[in-house]
């Protein structure tokens, strides 16, 4: 069989088609979704208006560079405010550590910039927020976790009267919760391995710190469990007691009853 022969013309054509498309900008350029279509009479306006077109559809890496633009090139912009901190939300939305690490970036420059500004009390609440994102499990560093309440107590402390009081007790809730429950697996560990006087400690503090911890009726029952073991039934009676009192519903609520009625027992 005689090989296939080309023309000269023939082997041209890829050619020529890659070059016009490289002359073009085609082929190697993606378009910058932060480009103004010609003529257009409020570029600052326009861009804001984009990004958060960008940002509803969850584009975030376009809406960020959209908003930067207008934050960057327009500084005299009133849209300039709000894109700073939607720079910060993309970054959130996006997730992931690096991308959390930026975001919190953002809205402490936004702080630092604009201290007095109406939203500086949503940037202070973003920061608690994006720390919380970050939180690991509680068997972990809980360094994320510590800055989000940090964040959220500044944020207590700095707008009180804040419309997003309600939704950053929340969030501080949660990560105080997170907290607790990486004081309270050590102690558990304790007394799971028979070191009573280390769960007790660890237990106290939980109590101490955090009076509010969400379970706290596993705290009540380790500590007044330890306290019973090691012969200290008088100071573990109220913990059980104020087990029973605090929770209609626990895993522990039977086991209770019955230490109440043992130790009480003994005392008659």
């Amino acid at each position: 069989m005689r090989p296939t022969t080309i023309s000269n013309q023939q082997a041209l054509l890829p050619s020529i088609g890659v070059a016009l498309l490289l002359m073009s900008g085609v082929a190697c350029t993606p378009q910058d979704p932060a480009a103004l279509p010609p003529g257009t009479p409020e570029p600052d306006r326009y861009l804001f208006e984009h990004g958060s077109i960008l940002f509803e559809g969850e584009d975030w890496d376009k809406a960020q560079t959209v908003f930067r633009r207008l934050v960057d090139v327009y500084p005299q912009s009133p849209y300039r405010f709000d894109a700073k901190l939607a720079i910060g939300d993309s970054l959130l939305e996006k997730g992931g550590l690096a991308s959390l690490i930026q975001a919190v970036n953002e809205f402490e420059e936004f702080l630092r910039f604009y201290p007095t500004h109406p939203r500086a009390a949503y940037a202070q609440f973003k920061i608690g927020v994006t720390y919380s994102e970050g939180m690991l499990a509680s068997d972990r560093d809980q360094t994320s976790t510590e800055m989000a309440i940090e964040a959220f107590n500044q944020f207590f402390e700095l707008y009180p009267d804040s419309d997003l009081l309600d939704e950053a007790r929340k969030w501080h809730r949660t990560a105080r919760d997170r907290l607790s429950e990486a004081y309270f697996r050590v102690g558990e560990f304790y007394f799971n391995g028979g070191w009573y006087p280390g769960a007790i400690q660890r237990m106290r503090v939980v109590l101490d710190e955090d009076p509010g911890y969400t379970a706290r009726d596993a705290v009540y029952f380790v500590l007044g469990e330890s306290l019973a073991i090691i012969g200290r039934g008088d100071e573990a009676l109220p913990y059980f007691n104020q087990l029973v009192d605090d929770f209609d519903q626990s895993a522990y609520l039977e086991q209770a009853r019955r230490r109440i009625a043992e130790l009480e027992s003994q005392d008659r």
